[in-house]
């Protein structure tokens, strides 16, 4: 048998059913390399050892008698700051939170915990997830392990950051402006933000409809079980889909022959691209000719919506804020509070403008766009991972606005659609890179058929301990 650590959630399920391996064996091993690997790392903002071990040895005794409680009896998980896991405190990435214990699950929690997952602890994030960086006030610089002098990306730090180690196997994170999709790409794991409502979120973010709820995991498959787990629906989210999901490991496997499939390396309006991050995706794009899609270069149409995104973005940074107190605020990231006051200014005319128009338009384009194309295609992030502890590159060759290096990923939270990152290859220096695979609204099962498709034939780097940088 393959060590625990190589292991993903189908093996495991596997190995479960056959007596030939114990969630307690694999929750003990999981908190083993936790301990080992956290000082270099710092991915955990709690982890329940007693809790897990607890549930691991319940799952133990229903395998035991043949009594498997759900689908991820057994599994380990953790779950974001900023997602509510009753008895635990939800900090937010803040250090001018409560720390009193949440009453209730979150709904991801709730499907999770009903399918029998062992919930490890909870991932660091920046400061009400405002960047897509790992640091906070609350806990510090979270590192990338395939150089831990280079950043995790955000603001579902920590979540890739056990992913790429595998500290369990469906680490649940948000995604308002990349959050899911930024960190998996810059850690080399699979992410995906699906069609906005998919997954229910409580209490509703004050991001609004920017706002998801997906997975990071190792692999495909594990990702499209815990989606079609998530995505029930759950009452407690008004805006979110009535409709249960499918189990989107059916058809997973299907051929992509016939797609009409868009690479787009640009987006018609990206200026900064390093030279690495969009030869690894243009050889990437080409995988899918060889899958038998046909894939041509066209951009999608739409002008840069970083303006849409401002106004929502900033007016939902004002609302988080919206009851601290001066002298919380002073102990608060800067740059979060600098947003939320800009989001003070903006109108309620000019958000809705933004909500109703601004993001209509390009959701307008978008839909006419897949008309033509199942599929697009682009980079996930117009560079690898660079320093620790910066929002943008400490040369200054981007500015200080972490936009400025994310542009391919906040579009699709305006429009909604699903969208994921895949692995595609390393840089020179040993870095993560990644491609984006963004499908119309809804499309959920044809974007994760054509990533599994993508890792089957170009199997994801791996690493198993983190790297010094």
């Amino acid at each position: 048998m393959s060590d625990i650590a190589d292991l993903d959630g189908a093996a495991l399920r596997r190995l479960y059913r056959s007596k030939a391996l114990s969630p307690v064996e694999v929750v003990r091993d999981v908190l083993d390399r936790a301990d080992r690997f956290e000082p270099a790392v710092n991915a955990f903002t709690r982890l329940d050892r007693e809790g897990a071990l607890a549930a691991a040895r319940a799952s133990e005794a229903r395998w035991s008698r043949g009594e498997a409680s759900g689908l991820l009896d057994g599994v380990p998980a953790t779950i974001k700051d900023n997602i509510a896991v009753a008895g635990w405190p939800n900090r937010r990435g803040s250090a001018v939170t409560p720390d009193t214990p949440s009453a209730e699950d979150a709904p991801v929690v709730a499907r999770l915990r009903e399918e029998g997952a062992i919930l490890l602890g909870k991932t660091t994030m920046p400061e009400f997830g405002w960047k897509g960086v790992g640091d906070s006030p609350l806990s510090g610089i979270t590192r990338n392990p395939w150089n831990t002098g280079r950043n995790p990306g955000g603001s579902s730090a920590g979540a890739a950051v056990c992913a790429a180690l595998n500290l369990g196997v469906i680490h649940i994170g948000t995604d308002g402006a990349g959050s899911i999709r930024i960190p998996a790409a810059f850690c080399g794991v699979f992410g995906i933000k699906a069609s906005y409502g998919r997954v229910p979120a409580h209490p509703v973010s004050t991001m609004g409809y920017l706002a998801h709820v997906g997975p990071l995991t190792w692999t495909v498959e594990d990702a499209a079980l815990a989606l079609s787990i998530i995505g029930r629906p759950d009452a407690r989210d008004m805006s979110a889909m009535t409709v249960p999901p499918p189990d989107y490991r059916t058809g997973l496997t299907d051929s992509l022959r016939g797609l009409r499939i868009a690479w787009s390396p640009r987006l018609g309006y990206v200026k900064t691209l390093h030279p690495e991050a969009e030869a690894a995706a243009a050889n990437a794009a080409r995988v899918f000719e060889d899958l038998g899609a046909v894939v041509e270069a066209c951009d999608p149409g739409f002008e840069d919506p970083a303006a849409v995104l401002e106004t929502l973005w900033s007016a939902g940074a004002a609302l988080a804020l919206r009851s601290f107190t001066a002298e919380q605020r002073a102990k608060m990231d800067p740059g979060l509070v600098d947003a939320a006051d800009r989001g003070e200014r903006v109108s309620g005319a000019d958000y809705a403008e933004a909500l109703l128009y601004g993001s209509n338009q390009v959701g307008r384009i978008m839909a006419e766009f897949h008309a033509r194309y199942d599929l697009l295609l682009t980079p996930s992030l117009a560079l690898p991972a660079f320093e620790a502890g910066h929002e943008t590159p400490a040369d200054g060759s981007l500015g200080s606005d972490w936009t400025a290096w994310t542009p391919y990923t906040y579009p699709f939270n305006i429009t909604r659609q699903p969208a994921a990152t895949v692995p595609c290859g390393l840089s020179s220096d040993g870095l993560p890179l990644g491609l984006q695979i963004v499908g119309p609204m809804n499309a959920d099962a044809l974007v994760l058929r054509a990533a599994k498709a993508f890792e089957s034939a170009r199997p994801f780097a791996r690493i198993s301990a983190p790297r010094a940088g």
